[in-house]
């Protein structure tokens, strides 16, 4: 009778303290859909052209509109093309981190954008690749490489977080040093590639969004059905075989859902840095660390980065604009320093 008693009175002062954090994240993930929403008006009404939020909504829906051209033809493309990477690289981010259990994991610190790149540089320089149909299967392949090696050269199963920073590092320069020498041997690459290496959003086109939706739809559910188990991961390979999870399945499943993601994303707009490292670490102080919740709001939260950062582009260099991945590097930068001097810890 008194365990009984004692459960019963220590059950109400669990649920309230549950019922309060679910309220946190719940208000956490709302808040992120609200401030995508801003953005991609923002993304639609600014740049060279300023259009106010009514001429937005007619550039869209009214095409005898004077603001449909610029809407359809310029802006839309570019904004769809940056939701899409960027919950692709958001989400990436995210997943990379509870991986590797480290905070300062990245898909482009690890190298896997770096491999991305190498294969269409390749692909642009030695067979004349230049559409995205083309790219897309380059940059899978790429990145699905260097997710191997970065992996096997780090340890294998032994592989700590240090061993895979310093692998990624080391494959990083490496390639992008590559793919630096393929453009100056070759002036027609060059030239197809000067945006597209620092990472861009100008380049859409009108199909180029349709064309990487299935990709980023079948990277972005594998991450999520990925959730409860690297959930189990974060308490070590014994505890979550204990829990029902299979830690190889888990990472060979994450190493498949962030090719997808990175390599899309990298073929449409090039290899942008930071955004996988900077929006998981805002979102975890939002929701905590449980991956379902972290994840759906990296998918919303990314893309307000990457958008604003395009947006903010187009404003510093009026009448021409900077480059996202540019801006990305710039804020990035400062803030991965930040981390790296406090040791930060997931």
């Amino acid at each position: 009778m008194v365990v009984t008693e004692s459960s019963q009175i220590s059950r109400p002062a669990r649920a309230p303290g549950k019922r309060a954090e679910n309220g946190r994240r719940a208000a956490a993930l709302l808040g992120s859909a609200i401030a995508l929403a801003a953005v991609l008006v923002l993304s639609l009404g600014l740049g060279a052209r300023q259009l106010s939020p009514v001429e937005v909504w007619h550039g869209l829906v009214d095409a005898d509109s004077a603001a449909y051209t610029v809407v359809h033809q310029m802006r839309l493309p570019r904004t769809l093309l940056g939701l899409l990477a960027g919950a692709a690289l958001g989400v990436a981010g995210g997943v990379m981190q509870a991986l590797t259990r480290n905070p300062l994991a990245d898909p482009g610190l690890l190298g896997i954008n770096a491999g991305a790149s190498a294969a269409v540089a390749t692909a642009a320089g030695l067979l004349g690749v230049a559409s995205f149909q083309g790219r897309v299967w380059f940059a899978l392949a790429g990145a699905a490489a260097v997710s191997v090696l970065v992996y096997a050269v780090g340890g294998g199963r032994a592989a700590t977080p240090a061993r895979l920073a310093l692998a990624g590092a080391a494959i990083n320069a490496a390639l992008y040093s590559y793919v630096n020498g393929t453009m100056l041997l070759d002036t027609a690459s060059l030239e197809t590639m000067r945006f597209w290496t620092v990472g861009s959003l100008a380049s859409a086109q009108g199909g180029t969004a349709a064309m990487m939706a299935p990709f980023i739809a079948a990277g972005l559910l594998a991450a999520m059905a990925l959730a409860r188990p690297l959930n189990a991961l974060a308490l070590g390979d014994d505890s979550a075989r204990s829990l029902g999870a299979h830690p190889a399945r888990v990472r060979a499943g994450a190493i498949v859902a962030v090719t997808l993601l990175c390599g899309t994303a990298t073929a449409a707009c090039g290899p942008i840095v930071f955004v996988g490292l900077m929006v998981p670490h805002l979102v975890r102080a939002l929701t905590g660390p449980d991956q379902r919740w972290m994840l759906p709001c990296c998918a919303l939260l990314a893309p307000v980065l990457l958008l604003g950062a395009d947006v903010l582009g187009r404003l510093v260099a009026r009448p021409g604009e900077l480059q996202a991945g540019i801006v990305t590097a710039v804020l990035g930068g400062p803030l991965f320093l930040y981390f790296v001097r406090r040791k930060v810890r997931v």
